[in-house]
């Protein structure tokens, strides 16, 4: 069968539910095989959000493509849906008695071809993973603002950089090759050339299609590039914030900036001047050298003096110095949407709901400009919707159970307070998992069209709708 062919993927009406010892499936993979009571099975489980508890009627832990494509074809006799857990930005909702969890974290294989410059993973590889192979060579990959999350997961989300974004767009855009187990378990190397409407429909739709095992892509010679973080009070938001307004239109594809309103928590691990504190923390990241950083962040310190400043030139594996993003599981409520201007009425409602005085009960609210380079189609088309789209926020707040109720309003009233500006879309990643549960939230996201598209290609290659522990796109029927 080549690789573009049409999957017609049957089901036996007749198979027996799962045996409970799954004793076919632990013949046909070298991972482990877990189930609910093993000493094993909650870590293999287990989320960064730990709100989120998943609990799978069988779980596989993959080492290899041959593991994913046995697990798959178990399922799909099974009439089991199939989830995947890898590191991150992997959508994945609590089902139950008919879910099967492949786990990818034991395919951490990276391997880097420097004539070419590109990289090949394995599904579970991290960022962490590839830029301790890549710096060394001074190349650097389209990577996010956590090293720590799955490059899988990340890309096939379109994959937001922090840094290279703006001038080269999103992760997805420079793929190669997808190695990917399809609904009917069979094993296929998709390039654009292959099979344009699969490519399209993997990069962008995340999970939806299949299991991708290995990923090809391009990485770009970088070695080096201004950036970190300015705090400040967050009594000076609005100055601040004016002043990082005026900044953008000034702003080349080569420097990227957001900001993050932060409550901080009193630990030791913060520097002293942040610890219990609530400020505003703009993000930096600029390819180019300390003197030309410096200028650009000369406006926002003239109009205030940081509490704490991180700004300087660095090697490219310091990428997530950006954002300084969590690096351990925690309970947390999250909410993320677009924002289709960032205006004068936009920054003054935007202070209303989380500056001074808001009571706002988040740990983090912030705003990321886009634009640039996540403006334009690539090369290779894919179903990333989020093009034209110049700005987003993404609200998260985490601590004791007793505050996830105030959390929890805080999210509706922000997303109706900003309700005059919000763009439909949304950066795929930061869709939160209980938007994913509605099938209209997930139609809007990807807009009438693009979803159209999408769901006929469903049908073609996943029509018993296997995929769907996920921001599920159902079949056309």
């Amino acid at each position: 069968m080549t690789d573009n062919a049409v999957h017609d993927v049957r089901i036996d009406e007749d198979a027996a539910p799962a045996a409970a010892d799954h004793t076919a499936l632990r013949a046909a993979v070298r991972g482990p095989v877990l189930v609910p009571g093993d000493i094993a099975y909650a870590d293999e489980c287990r989320l960064f959000n730990t709100l989120r508890v998943l609990a799978p009627a069988v779980v596989v832990g993959a080492t290899s493509t041959d593991d994913v494509a046995a697990a798959v074809r178990y399922a799909s006799g099974r009439r089991m849906a199939v989830a995947v857990r890898n590191e991150g930005h992997q959508v994945v909702l609590p089902q139950q008695d008919d879910t099967l969890l492949i786990s990818t974290r034991r395919m951490r294989e990276v391997s880097v071809d420097p004539a070419r410059r590109t990289v090949r993973v394995g599904a579970g590889a991290t960022w962490s993973d590839v830029l301790v192979e890549t710096d060394r060579l001074g190349l650097a990959p389209v990577a996010g603002s956590a090293p720590h999350v799955g490059v899988v997961g990340y890309t096939l989300g379109g994959g937001l950089s922090p840094l290279l974004g703006r001038g080269l767009g999103y992760a997805a855009d420079h793929v190669r090759r997808l190695e990917v187990v399809t609904a009917d378990g069979a094993v296929r190397q998709v390039t654009y050339g292959s099979d344009p409407d699969l490519w399209w429909a993997l990069l962008g739709a995340k999970g939806n299609f299949g299991v991708v095992t290995h990923m090809e892509f391009d990485v770009f010679p970088v070695a080096r590039f201004y950036g970190g973080g300015l705090w400040f009070r967050g009594a000076e938001m609005r100055p601040v914030l004016q002043a990082w307004r005026a900044l953008l239109p000034t702003l080349g594809e080569d420097t990227t900036t957001s900001f993050s309103v932060q409550r901080l928590p009193d630990v030791a691990a913060l520097p002293q001047s942040l610890r219990g504190a609530f400020v505003l923390h703009i993000r930096l990241g600029h390819l180019g050298t300390a003197r030309e950083g410096a200028r650009l962040a000369a406006p926002l310190r003239a109009v205030a003096t940081p509490v704490y400043d991180t700004l300087a030139e660095r090697p490219f594996r310091e990428i997530g110095e950006i954002h300084l993003d969590p690096v351990h599981g925690m309970p947390f409520v999250e909410t993320g949407f677009g924002l289709r201007e960032f205006s004068d009425d936009t920054l003054e409602r935007f202070l209303d709901l989380t500056g001074p005085g808001s009571g706002c009960p988040m740990k983090s609210v912030e705003v990321r400009a886009l634009g640039g380079a996540l403006d334009r189609e690539p090369a290779r088309p894919n179903a990333v919707p989020s093009r034209g789209m110049p700005f987003m926020t993404f609200a998260v707040g985490g601590g004791p159970a007793d505050r996830m109720g105030a959390m929890r309003e805080f999210v509706g009233a922000y997303t109706h307070g900003l309700t005059p500006w919000r763009d439909p879309r949304n950066v795929i990643n930061f869709v939160s998992p209980d938007e994913a549960l509605s099938e209209a939230a997930v139609r809007t996201l990807y807009g009438e069209q693009r979803y159209t598209r999408l769901a006929a290609l469903k049908r073609v290659h996943d029509p018993a709708n296997l995929f769907r522990v996920n921001h599920n796109i159902r079949p056309d029927v």
